[in-house]
C-alpha cells in the first residue's frame, strides 16, 4: 500500500510540475510576441517624426527589436514546436547577433544623451567605442561556443565585463544630466541599473539554476520602458 501510495504521489508531482513548466513556456510565448511587437510598434512611431532626435531614437529601438528577434523567434518556434534541439543553432547564433545588437544600442543611447543634453565628452566617447569594439569581438569568438548546448561559462563572463563597463558609463551619463532637459528621462539611469540587475544572475548563475532565465522577461520590460522614454524627449 505505501508503494502505491508514493507511486501515486511521485505521479502527480511529475503531472504538476509539467503543468507549471507548460504554463510558463506560453506564458513566455505570449511575453515574447508582446515585446517584439511592442518594441516594434515604438520604433516605427519613432521614425515617422520629424525631430531628428525621435529618429535616431528610433533607430536605436529597431536595433534593439531587429537584434532580439534573432533570438525570440528561434525560442518562440522551439515552444511551439516543442522541439529546441531543432532550433539549437539558430537559438545560439541568435544570442550571439543579440549580444552584439544590445552592445550598439547603448552606444545609440550614449549618443542621443550627448545630443540631448549638449554635452561633448570626446574622451569617454573613445572609451566607450573601444569597450563596445573589444566587447563585439568577444563575441564572435568561437570559443563562446554559441551553438552548443551549454555554451561557455568563461567566454560569457569575459564578452560581458566591457559591456557592464558601457551601460555603467551609460548610467552615469543620465544620472549627471538626466533631469535636465526633461523629466522623461529622470529615471533612464534607473532603468538601465534594473536591465543589468536583472542580466547578471542569468549570466552568473543560469548554468545552475535554470529557473534564472526568467529574469529576461522583467529585464525585456525594462526595454520597453527605456524606449518608452523618449516619447518625451
Amino acid at each position: 500500500m505505501k508503494e502505491k501510495d508514493k507511486y501515486i504521489y511521485e505521479k502527480e508531482n511529475s503531472m504538476k510540475k509539467f503543468s507549471m513548466k507548460k504554463f510558463s513556456m506560453k506564458m513566455e510565448l505570449w511575453f515574447d510576441i508582446f515585446y517584439l511587437s511592442a518594441i516594434l510598434i515604438l520604433s516605427i512611431y519613432f521614425l515617422m517624426s520629424r525631430e531628428d532626435i525621435k529618429k535616431i531614437w528610433g533607430i536605436m529601438a529597431l536595433i534593439l527589436v531587429f537584434g532580439d528577434s534573432f533570438h525570440l523567434v528561434p525560442r518562440i518556434a522551439s515552444i511551439i514546436t516543442g522541439n529546441k534541439k531543432k532550433f539549437q543553432v539558430a537559438l545560439g547564433l541568435g544570442k550571439m547577433i543579440t549580444s552584439i545588437t544590445m552592445t550598439i544600442f547603448y552606444l545609440f543611447l550614449w549618443h542621443c544623451g550627448l545630443q540631448l543634453f549638449d554635452v561633448k565628452d570626446m574622451n569617454a566617447t573613445i572609451i566607450i567605442h573601444i569597450l563596445a569594439v573589444i566587447r563585439i569581438v568577444l563575441c564572435l569568438s568561437p570559443k563562446n561556443q554559441w551553438i552548443e548546448e551549454i555554451p561557455s561559462y568563461r567566454w560569457g563572463i569575459y564578452r560581458n565585463i566591457p559591456f557592464i563597463i558601457e551601460g555603467i558609463m551609460v548610467m552615469f551619463l543620465f544620472i549627471q544630466y538626466g533631469n535636465v532637459l526633461t523629466a522623461s528621462l529622470n529615471l533612464m539611469w534607473l532603468g538601465i541599473l534594473l536591465s543589468y540587475l536583472f542580466y547578471i544572475p542569468v549570466v552568473l548563475w543560469v548554468h545552475k539554476y535554470p529557473m534564472l532565465g526568467m529574469l529576461m522577461l522583467p529585464k525585456s520590460c525594462v526595454y520597453i520602458w527605456i524606449v518608452c522614454m523618449g516619447l518625451g524627449i
